[in-house]
C-alpha cells in the first residue's frame, strides 16, 4: 500500500471517529435533557379529594384517610397508549362513603345523578353515576395514586382518574382535586 492511498485511508477513519464522537456527545447531551425532563413524583402527603354536590354529606379525603382505604388495581393505556398498572381505591368505594346511591337503590330520580371529576388545572370529564355502579357497568373507574408501584408523577398526580373500559383516555383525569355530583334532572 503506498502512501498517499494510506494518508486517504488515515483521513477517512479520522473523520468517521470524529463523526462518531460528535454523534456521542449529542446523544449523551440528549440523555440528560431526557432525564431532566422526566418529573419528581408528587407528593402523596399532598393528597386531597373533596367529593360534594347533590348527595347527602360533603366528604374529603386525606392522605391519611387515604393509606386505610380498601385498594385496587386495574390495567389501562395511558394517553401514549402504553399499558400501566394503577392502584388506588375505586371512585365506586368513594361515592358510596359520600352517600352516593348505588346497586338496588340506584333507580328512579337517582338515574340522572352524575359525576364531574376536575383536575387542579380545571380539567373535567362528566360520568353518570349508572355508568360507575358495578351492578350497571363491568368496568370500574379508579382513583389511582401509583401507576406501575410509583408514585404518580407531578404533571399526572398525586391522583388521577383512571378509565380501563375506555378507548380513550380523554376521561382520565390528571391532578384530580374534586368530584361534584350533578342532578341532571333537575328542573333548572
Amino acid at each position: 500500500m503506498g502512501r498517499e492511498t494510506f494518508r486517504k485511508r488515515l483521513g477517512f477513519v479520522g473523520c468517521a471517529l470524529l463523526v462518531a464522537m460528535a454523534m456521542l456527545s449529542v446523544a449523551g447531551e440528549s440523555a440528560a435533557q431526557t432525564t431532566a425532563q422526566i418529573p419528581p413524583p408528587a407528593s402523596p402527603s399532598a393528597i386531597s379529594l373533596v367529593v360534594k354536590g347533590a348527595i347527602p354529606h360533603e366528604i374529603r379525603f386525606t392522605a391519611a384517610e387515604w393509606k386505610v382505604m380498601a385498594r385496587a388495581k386495574v390495567s389501562a393505556k395511558d394517553h401514549e397508549g402504553v399499558e400501566h398498572s394503577y392502584e388506588g381505591v375505586t371512585l365506586q368505594a368513594l361515592l358510596l362513603q359520600a352517600g352516593v346511591p348505588q346497586g338496588d337503590t340506584l333507580r328512579g330520580k337517582s338515574m340522572t345523578l352524575v359525576v364531574v371529576a376536575e383536575g387542579t388545572d380545571g380539567y373535567r370529564a362528566a360520568f353518570s353515576v349508572a355508568e360507575l355502579d358495578g351492578d350497571f357497568a363491568g368496568a370500574q373507574a379508579l382513583v389511582a395514586d401509583t401507576v406501575d408501584g410509583k408514585p404518580l408523577a407531578a404533571g399526572e398526580g398525586p391522583l388521577r382518574l383512571v378509565v380501563p373500559g375506555d378507548k380513550r383516555q380523554a376521561r382520565a383525569v390528571r391532578m384530580l382535586k374534586s368530584l361534584t355530583v350533578v342532578n341532571a334532572g333537575a328542573s333548572q
